[in-house]
């Protein structure tokens, strides 16, 4: 390593661009603590890193990569502490929050070696601080902004981990690689060189980062909007041959109870009883396709899903006004009711006790608003993420979509979907505002 021939970095300077990288990407993220707690463990953690650094100054320099291991895990361990994270996501947040501090440490003591020198009297080299530190991690804030949506987790599995901390590993080992030696093709030799060559290689290091996971969340979303497209074509074509089949069932049923009463006109006594008896028991698990809610479109739902609990041993109980959803598209309708019921299914069908595979679902309106809540046991831990359960399938990145189009479809219509989970009861419910047209509409319909 070149020794005494550059001015370092001031260990202070390096903790508290570390410090700061590290809050840029813990506000980006959901927080694992309160405000109170939080603000302690973050100047908690400034402290530590200023620790750290004064240590890694009073090591030979044969224990540099030591010192540096140490500032890298005090960064991890503010990270976990206040970012609502797990390991792999926190490993990638540390590679960039270094990279960043990295950037803006360097761009800042090149400037303050081109204007004060190795001097650091005066309050003009602090204003200068200031105004770098303020300006690049307030920058980076914003430009990562749109890299880590509120409303989406972006997983990050093994090989998205192991890139992120080999573009950092690279930036780190090449930009600081005339500090240890000018002989290579790739090393500065004037002091100015050094420098720019340092920033420059970390900015392209903070680039490479911010690129990759733009690409990374763009694919996600684009398999999400391919899931959610998928789904909604299996939901309308699982909607359409419902329709068809209650459709048909009602013919059928229509025809057989001529049939009964043709039967009954037969002069034996006995056989006619038989052939009636016969009939009755053919077509009794067929009178639940006669629901009438008010809303063709709710009757098909509810009756498949009906016939799907009796095939799964579950009890559904329904309370439907259908004329509170009229105003919907039926497709939106499909979304919301059909996707809860889908759940509510999956939840209550793995449970062993028959007297707990319970459903209830109730559709009414009060007022200017429509209720719509579905209500199930469950068993097992519910986390919840943005107000949803979290799905506890084992590809999460591949599901949990549901409820997300659930929330969108009740948003769509100036709605709201809320979700609790207390006792072993788990209760969906979409407050949807009812539309004048419909209010009027309905008020004349009731009217003699």
């Amino acid at each position: 390593m070149i020794e005494d021939a550059l001015p370092d970095i001031p260990r202070a300077v390096t903790a508290l661009a570390e410090w700061s990288a590290c809050v840029v990407y813990i506000m980006l993220m959901r927080k694992r603590l309160s405000r109170v707690p939080l603000v302690g463990a973050l100047a908690g953690g400034l402290a530590v890193l200023l620790g750290v650094q004064w240590i890694a100054g009073q090591l030979p320099i044969e224990l540099w990569t030591l010192g540096m291991a140490l500032a890298v895990a005090a960064m991890y361990g503010l990270i976990m502490l206040c970012a609502d994270a797990s390991p792999r996501e926190g490993g990638d947040l540390l590679a960039r929050a270094f990279v960043l501090a990295e950037l803006v440490a360097s761009l800042e003591w090149q400037l303050h070696v081109f204007f004060y020198g190795e001097r650091t009297e005066g309050a003009g080299w602090l204003i200068l601080l200031g105004l770098v530190y303020a300006a690049g991690f307030a920058g980076a804030y914003w430009a990562e902004t749109r890299h880590f949506p509120r409303d989406q987790r972006l997983p990050i599995d093994t090989r998205g981990l192991v890139g992120a901390a080999a573009v950092a590993i690279v930036t780190f080992l090449m930009s600081n690689l005339s500090f240890f030696t000018t002989s290579t093709p790739f090393s500065g030799r004037l002091d100015p060189e050094i420098f720019y060559i340092r920033t420059l290689v970390d900015l392209c290091g903070f680039v490479i980062l911010f690129a990759l996971r733009g690409q990374r969340l763009a694919l996600q979303r684009a398999a999400e909007v391919s899931a959610v497209g998928m789904m909604l074509r299996h939901q309308r074509e699982h909607y359409l041959q419902s329709k068809h089949d209650i459709d048909a069932v009602n013919r059928k049923y229509h025809d057989l109870k001529h049939y009964i009463h043709a039967i009954r006109a037969e002069a034996d006594p006995t056989r006619r009883a038989d052939f009636v008896d016969q009939l009755e028991d053919s077509i009794r698990g067929y009178e639940r396709s006669m629901l009438d809610t008010g809303s063709t479109v709710l009757d098909t739902i509810l009756t498949a899903k009906q016939q799907q609990c009796d095939r799964s041993g579950i009890t559904l109980t329904c309370v439907a006004d259908g004329t509170a959803v009229n105003s919907m598209d039926p497709m939106d309708l499909v979304t919301l009711v059909g996707n809860a019921l889908d759940n509510a299914i999956e939840a209550t069908g793995r449970l062993e006790d028959p007297e707990q595979r319970l459903i209830r679902v109730a559709i009414y309106r009060h007022d200017l608003l429509t209720m719509i809540k579905i209500e199930n046991y469950f068993e097992g831990p519910v986390t919840f993420v943005d107000g949803l359960p979290q799905t506890t399938k084992a590809q999460a990145s591949h599901h949990g979509y549901g409820l997300k189009n659930m929330r969108e479809t009740a948003e769509k219509y100036g709605g709201s979907l809320t979700a609790r989970a207390e006792d072993r009861w788990f209760s969906l419910r979409a407050l949807i505002p009812v539309k004048d047209d419909a209010v009027a509409g309905s008020s004349a319909a009731s009217t003699p």
